[in-house]
């Protein structure tokens, strides 16, 4: 009798671990929401030095951003990822608005193939901010840096990743852990909307 009981409290023991294991990987799957997401994303500038960002999640981040819409479905968009220590440095020198890639541990540069589609800088946009979305709702920061539409910086980032002629950068995005916490501005304005005519 007294081994029967000890069977079953082991058992039941061992149900109990299964069933919290399991809640807890459920949890960990559960989505994040999106709206959560784009209200607390904040431009961050500084990173965890030394800290990578796992290829796992570099991955979700491209998906994320190849998942944007796009004009007549041409796509016409390519990400250069940088990881390279030397060349985010040498960016970091020589893009006065992109100075935080010294710090960060990659970057992915949003690109066009500007024979695909005129207005491949929408396109890339909505691809550049669906990559902003995502890295923050990995727990990672990110912030654009402009390429486009200035004629220099475009020139500097074409030259360090030896860019084809057709190929045109929009922006730089330094990705990394954030070094410290940065709170997102409320950037609700009720006056900016109007209802079927401007008043």
């Amino acid at each position: 009798m007294k081994k029967n009981i000890l069977m079953f409290a082991a058992a039941a023991a061992l149900c109990l671990a299964v069933s919290c294991q399991s809640e807890q990987k459920n949890q960990e799957s559960q989505p994040v929401d999106a709206l959560q997401t784009i209200a607390q994303r904040t431009s961050v500038r500084k990173y965890v030095q030394g800290k990578a960002v796992e290829q796992e999640k570099v991955d979700k981040i491209l998906r994320a951003a190849m998942a944007a819409p796009s004009g007549m479905d041409r796509r016409p968009w390519e990400f250069v990822v940088v990881n390279d220590r030397a060349l985010l440095d040498s960016l970091a020198a020589s893009l006065s608005n992109a100075k935080m890639l010294a710090t960060a541990p990659m970057a992915i540069v949003v690109a066009a193939d500007t024979t695909k589609s005129e207005y491949w800088y929408l396109d890339c946009s909505a691809a550049a901010q669906n990559i902003l979305l995502s890295a923050k709702a990995l727990g990672l920061g990110a912030v654009w840096t402009a390429a486009y539409p200035y004629q220099d910086r475009m020139e500097i980032v074409k030259k360090y990743l030896q860019l084809p002629e057709q190929i045109s950068p929009l922006c730089v995005i330094p990705v990394g852990y954030p070094d410290g916490s940065f709170t997102p501005k409320d950037k609700w304005d009720e006056a900016r909307v109007h209802y079927n005519k401007w008043k």
